[in-house]
């Protein structure tokens, strides 16, 4: 028998929340924001919205569903499902999160608090819910299948994610590796290298690009193709600066070789779920067969 499907409803803890479990109450919260010259009215308006707002999704889950939810903290734990229909409740970046652990479901993004964020990701108000969640099966649902880039180390360690990839030192040491394969590759020192996607390009990626004056097209959310940036690359007798940009396409990946103790790599931010990689171990960052299916 056929599982019903499954709305699984993301959120985050708001900043409130996390005041009170710091403080206790609102009292206390009100008076450490109040010493530094701040409110807590905003903030807890920010979270009752918030609230209201999941609320109400939850409410439109279609009857003959099966529901659950999952805070961003508890994803790298949490178990997605093949019937599963995806509502991140929140902001852009809860998006980029989340598309890490998924496998093809759809997602759908629903903005708490429109005017506050971009609405990239998250494009619909709460009121379209239930019109999405209906119609979110059907064939003709339509959406954007979103590049992805993916880390696969030689140890059979993959990594996915949405914005880009970062490889670099685990602190504010320098990162030692070799960049490229065969005759081309090239030893390097620097604080890590930056491989981004389309839909990257308006955050870290971009950044990057904007600073170098790089002459290089940025990519759009759904092309098949990432551009990638060393940072702040060292030249030395031992070491070189001759690449320290480019664009993967398709097939194409950028290989680099660890030649220092310990180097990780982390997605969209998400430091606590990283790939950490030794000396001599080789890992390779290109476009994945893996895409969002993103609704609307």
């Amino acid at each position: 028998m056929a599982l019903a499907p499954r709305a699984v409803l993301v959120h985050r803890t708001t900043e409130y929340a996390e005041l009170l479990a710091r403080h206790s109450t609102h009292g206390q919260a009100a008076f450490f924001l109040a010493s530094r010259g701040r409110s807590v009215d905003e903030i807890a308006a920010r979270h009752h919205r918030t609230a209201a707002a999941l609320a109400e999704v939850a409410a439109a889950v279609p009857l003959t569903w099966r529901q659950s939810r999952v805070e961003r903290a508890d994803l790298d734990r949490f178990l997605f499902g093949p019937e599963d229909v995806v509502v991140v409740v929140g902001q852009d970046g809860l998006v980029a999160n989340t598309a890490k652990y998924l496998s093809g479901q759809p997602v759908i993004g629903i903005d708490t608090d429109p005017g506050r964020n971009p609405g990239v990701l998250v494009r619909h108000q709460v009121p379209d819910a239930a019109k999405l969640l209906a119609s979110a099966l059907h064939k003709g649902a339509g959406g954007e299948e979103l590049t992805m880039v993916e880390a696969v180390a030689d140890d059979t360690q993959r990594l996915l994610a949405l914005n880009e990839i970062y490889l670099g030192p685990p602190g504010h040491q320098t990162a030692r590796y070799r960049i490229g394969s065969g005759e081309s590759a090239e030893a390097q020192a620097s604080s890590g290298v930056l491989v981004g996607t389309g839909t990257g390009a308006t955050g870290w990626l971009r950044s990057l690009w904007q600073e170098r004056g790089s002459a290089l097209r940025l990519p759009s959310p759904d092309e098949r193709r990432l551009l990638w940036f060393v940072r702040e690359a060292w030249p030395s007798p031992a070491t070189g600066t001759s690449l320290v940009s480019g664009e993967l396409r398709g097939g194409a990946r950028l290989e680099l070789t660890v030649e220092s103790d310990r180097l990780v790599a982390f997605g969209d931010g998400m430091e606590q779920d990283a790939v950490e990689l030794v000396w001599g171990q080789t890992v390779r960052v290109g476009v994945s067969a893996t895409a969002l299916r993103l609704l609307g």
